[in-house]
């Protein structure tokens, strides 16, 4: 290797995110073992403490903050996997490495099958072995930590039901919903698709004086014209060919809630006769000739701007302020990114109770998760995680498996005409795609290299592959013979 290789190939190295380093109990009866651990694990920055019995490592076993146990197999007279067995029983969460040395194949499998992280053979030829061993429990110990706290604040959420987030604005969307207990005014639910303007609607219901009662969901946009009316009023037994009489929304809905979807693509003539039907409290079954009285509270939901389509008269005022009591706006998901973990959790959770093998989701798959603009709201994130599911090759999301590409999030400036070729301008060559690609991710990431790759989806040292493969570097990184990309 040149010296200029070498030189490239140590500042990679120099670049690369140290760990997070943890805090690591090792239990040994031979001091020249703990000492040499000892050096070995403080070299990555670890919070140390050194046992030679299991009585001198009791307290530590009972520190909230500890991450892993690295056990001897035989602690002086003591049993090591005794000791395995009752941390694994008392305190399930903390890793446990187990080391010995007279290494066997049974002997291994029977410390996984007690719940060992790993198994570490001594002497140790492989020092890198021990420290990537430790760092790799301790970042599975801090994944299942924080599912733990993800699953307990979803747990713990005096909220609505079926509503999760903890941002400010979905903790005012639970106080209002919370305010409405006791109040029978309409409600009219804005948002864009996609944000769960439903389960709001639910949510109002569940925690009413109506929640004995029905909850009847209907699409108006999904209804044909000619069939709005009997389908929301009923229609009584020969009011038109084939009619053998039907109660009508309404009066499934007596005595609960009726929510109206997509209120804005009811049509002018039904706007009419819908308003009639709340300001009277009854209806008038198509074909009969006697209001039938309804006791029921509307929630009606929009993606539309209701107030716009007044202005436009494509929407009765009337109807407009009798429906607009109340007004419930949900914030779309990128306004809300904070409450990506907490839904996450919450998916991963119900496909969990559904038999899914998953046992949670990695930060690099995390880190897709956040950089998304989530166009389609909650449910593209749920269809995503699904998806994810579906695709995944072990029990933990990676960021392979997650099918994202577009929309991502990003705080770098807009590009102008001089920052990059537009792609309608690029010759039609991969290559030229590749590193028109490369350069953005880079401007994007404000020079990092690690969120560069990250933000395309590949490792490190692939992406510093595929610069050297362009001619392309690193700002601030110097190497002959290479372009900077500015």
């Amino acid at each position: 290797m040149s010296r200029s290789q070498s030189a490239a190939v140590l500042r990679n190295r120099s670049n690369r995110p140290e760990p997070a380093p943890g805090f690591v109990l090792v239990v040994d009866d031979e001091p020249l073992m703990l000492r040499a651990l000892g050096r070995i694990l403080r070299e990555d920055g670890h919070r140390l403490v050194l046992a030679e019995s299991p009585e001198a490592a009791e307290a530590t076993l009972h520190d909230p903050d500890l991450d892993v146990a690295l056990l001897d197999l035989f602690i002086g007279s003591a049993s090591g996997l005794e000791l395995l067995d009752r941390i694994k029983r008392e305190h399930a969460e903390i890793e446990c490495v187990v080391m010995t040395g007279h290494a066997s194949i049974e002997s291994a499998v029977g410390c996984m099958r007690r719940g060992a992280f790993d198994y570490l053979a001594k002497p140790f030829d492989d020092v890198h072995r021990v420290r990537t061993t430790v760092q790799k429990a301790i970042e599975r110990r801090r994944l299942l930590r924080r599912n733990r706290e993800l699953e307990e604040r979803l747990g713990d959420q005096a909220r609505a039901p079926g509503l999760v987030g903890h941002s400010p604005a979905m903790r005012r969307l639970a106080r209002t919903i919370e305010s409405l207990r006791h109040n029978e005014s309409h409600v009219l639910i804005q948002g864009e698709s996609g944000t769960g303007k439903e389960l709001v609607a639910r949510a109002i219901h569940a925690s009413s004086r109506r929640h004995a009662g029905p909850f009847v969901p209907v699409d108006c946009g999904a209804l044909p014209e000619s069939i709005i009316e009997s389908e929301l009023f009923g229609h009584e037994r020969g009011a038109f060919t084939g009619a053998v009489g039907a109660p009508g929304l309404f009066r499934m809905a007596h005595g609960g809630t009726l929510f109206l979807d997509e209120i804005g693509e009811l049509p002018l003539a039904m706007q009419a006769k819908l308003l009639r039907a709340l300001q009277h409290k009854e209806v008038r079954p198509v074909g009969g000739s006697n209001p039938v009285p309804v006791d029921l509270r509307v929630v009606s939901a929009t993606h539309r701007d209701l107030a716009a389509m007044v202005d436009t008269n494509r929407f009765r005022m009337d109807l407009f302020y009798r429906l607009n009591v109340v007004r419930i706006e949900i914030p779309p998901l990128r306004e809300r990114m904070e409450d990506v973990p907490l839904l996450v959790q919450h998916f991963l959770d119900e496909k969990r109770r559904a038999g899914s093998p998953v046992e949670g989701i990695g930060e690099d798959a995390f880190a897709h998760l956040l950089a998304h603009d989530w166009p389609g709201n909650v449910r593209e994130l749920e269809n995503v995680l699904e998806s994810a599911l579906a695709l995944a090759r072990g029990p933990w999301l990676r960021a392979a498996d997650l099918p994202l590409g577009r929309n991502r999030r990003t705080t770098a400036p807009a590009r102008t005409r001089d920052d990059a070729p537009e792609l309608a301008n690029l010759p039609l060559s991969l290559d030229a795609y590749e590193r028109s690609a490369l350069e953005r991710a880079l401007r994007e990431a404000g020079g990092s290299a690690t969120d560069a790759a990250r933000r395309l989806g590949i490792g490190r040292s692939t992406f510093y592959r595929k610069l050297g493969k362009h001619g392309l570097r690193v700002p601030g990184q110097p190497e002959a013979g290479l372009v900077e990309v500015g």
